[in-house]
């Protein structure tokens, strides 16, 4: 009971953290499930992009109720993840658990550095009614988002951690809309993803009723807060997280 609950409690916080910023939870729930529960990096991930879809999908609702999320651009972007989110599942498979725990670390690591030494953009609240949408680069666009679901269904997170600084610093969104129609994005390709990995076997169910429900919890808990909530203090929290996992993940490897 103790341990169902505390996963209940690290799903609302992952799911919490991954709609405020929208990126999903993927960057604590594979090195939980791999440290902490021994999980093949296949079934890690499989189960992880099970549950950054149930809390893509609760964020969502959460950014409709708001109005927020520019659903043209989404379902262009969306629609060019899935090829990558159903190769990703199958390549999976190939890879040993050594190069997935090292590889994986350096991507942690990597965006964390990233994210941290970026330059924040303000968080302006933009009525869409009156939102003109930037005239972005489509052709880049759709293959940046190839390339976000090949990646996040390879490593089991969510696909906002690019397409999130994409939309505002490549493509002029603000992030008022960028950081809910990333979500929306996430709920399509993750669901397609987790449907992928789930036709194989990879994704373990009884984690869904403690983690899941959690993370569907923790995304309606984040579209209140998001408002409410600086994003710096979410985000160092997240990053604090990312790094400590990627170092315990690298150092089980060490002979």
């Amino acid at each position: 009971m103790t341990e169902s609950l505390l996963l209940l409690l690290t799903g609302t916080l992952v799911g919490c953290f991954g709609t405020i910023i929208g990126v999903g939870g993927g960057f604590v729930i594979v090195p939980l499930l791999t440290i902490l529960y021994q999980f093949s990096p296949q079934h890690a991930v499989g189960t992880s992009m099970a549950i950054v879809a149930l809390n893509a999908l609760s964020g969502t609702v959460a950014y409709i109720r708001q109005q927020r999320i520019d659903y043209r651009t989404g379902l262009f972007f969306a629609a060019a993840t899935l090829p990558g989110s159903f190769f990703g599942a199958y390549l999976l498979q190939q890879v040993s658990r050594m190069y997935f725990d090292i590889g994986f670390s350096i991507f942690m690591i990597a965006t964390a550095v990233y994210i941290a030494v970026r330059k924040q953009s303000p968080a302006t609240e933009i009525d869409l009614r009156t939102f003109q949408r930037p005239d972005y680069n489509r052709p880049l666009g759709l293959l940046i988002s190839f390339f976000v679901g090949f990646v996040a269904s390879m490593a089991g997170i969510g696909g906002g951690v690019i397409h999130v600084p994409a939309m505002i610093y490549l493509f002029s969104f603000p992030p008022f809309i960028a950081i809910p129609t990333s979500h929306f994005i996430l709920a399509i390709s993750a669901t397609f993803a987790a449907a992928s990995h789930a036709s194989i076997g990879e994704v373990e169910w009884s984690f869904l009723p403690t983690l899941g429900v959690g993370a569907v919890i923790g995304a309606q808990l984040g579209g209140v807060l998001s408002h409410r909530i600086k994003g710096q203090w979410i985000i160092r929290g997240l990053l604090t997280v990312m790094v400590l996992g990627a170092v315990r993940l690298i150092l089980r490897n060490l002979p």
